[in-house]
């Protein structure tokens, strides 16, 4: 191989020298910690597999990856589904003034994770928003303190996810929508079809694409998630809202036990590749 044919690798060279030192090596080194039994302090003790054995074995750590997973049905799946009727109510229904609400709609992703967690606090809260509108129209049955409810708190977290996610998908389907020719449509509405049929045989197949784009960018947000459960309600009430990442934090910087932090910090890793890979194969079958 000549000196041109080195080209295309040294114009690759400085992207993957700052990719493997900020991505490639941290991994590669908490693998490599996860194989100790190490308090970040004192020297560290092989332990081989032993923390992996107690990420499968252990169930509190089994039950916070089976919240994670519950989150993907409100950071994913929900924001998918309200997005595709949103997307298609405000391209196909020729709503005035679509540039404000698409800003509106999208402000979500706008303001930090933080601040939108302190702010659903407050209307989560005994006197909060959430209940005084609940008794202001007759369901103060319904009142309860929504962040302290063993069976409610891990569904009103992953609204939080919802009302954030919703507006990232809605403008990523809107982009996927806006070039998709009207003469289908004409031609769908000559054919009989009505606006649900239409929605179902045009709109939903030719975003397909940007489908695949929305769940792995909300599926990983889901999966991930730290900074709304650990201001919320810091993985209580008990332990029904915490998640692997929240149990890394605890155990690395808490608990004092790095192996084991890390140890589930790749397994949470190996979790959203495996599972975003199985989304964009599935995308890529079906197109």
């Amino acid at each position: 191989m000549g000196l041109f044919g080195l080209t295309p690798y040294l114009f690759l060279a400085p992207a993957f020298v700052v990719y493997a030192t900020f991505l490639l090596y941290p991994l590669g080194r908490a693998a490599q910690i996860s194989l100790y039994d190490w308090d970040g302090l004192t020297l560290a003790t092989f332990v081989g597999l032993e923390n992996y054995v107690d990420v499968v074995t252990d169930p509190r750590l089994r039950e916070a990856f089976w919240h994670a997973l519950v989150l993907i049905f409100f950071f994913a799946v929900l924001p998918v589904a309200i997005g595709l009727v949103l997307s298609a109510v405000l391209v196909r229904g020729r709503v005035r003034g679509l540039p404000f609400f698409r800003t509106v709609v999208f402000l979500p992703q706008v303001v930090a994770m933080v601040v939108v967690a302190v702010a659903w606090r407050q209307i989560y809260a005994p006197d909060g928003t959430l209940n005084t509108a609940l008794e202001a129209i007759g369901l103060g049955a319904l009142t309860r303190a929504w962040l302290g409810d063993f069976t409610w708190t891990l569904p009103a977290v992953g609204f939080v996810g919802t009302w954030v996610c919703t507006g990232l998908v809605t403008v990523l389907l809107m982009a996927g929508m806006a070039r998709i020719p009207n003469d289908l449509y004409e031609a769908a509405t000559l054919d009989g079809a009505g606006a649900v049929r239409s929605f179902f045989a045009i709109s939903v197949p030719a975003v397909r694409a940007e489908i695949v784009v929305s769940l792995t960018l909300t599926i990983i947000a889901a999966l991930k998630t730290f900074d709304l459960v650990y201001v919320t309600t810091s993985g209580g009430p008990g332990t029904s809202t915490t998640v692997p990442s929240y149990v890394v934090y605890r155990r690395a910087f808490m608990e004092g036990d790095v192996g084991s932090a890390a140890a589930v910090a790749i397994v949470l890793t190996a979790l959203i590749f495996l599972i975003n890979l199985a989304v964009n194969l599935i995308g890529e079958r079906e197109r």
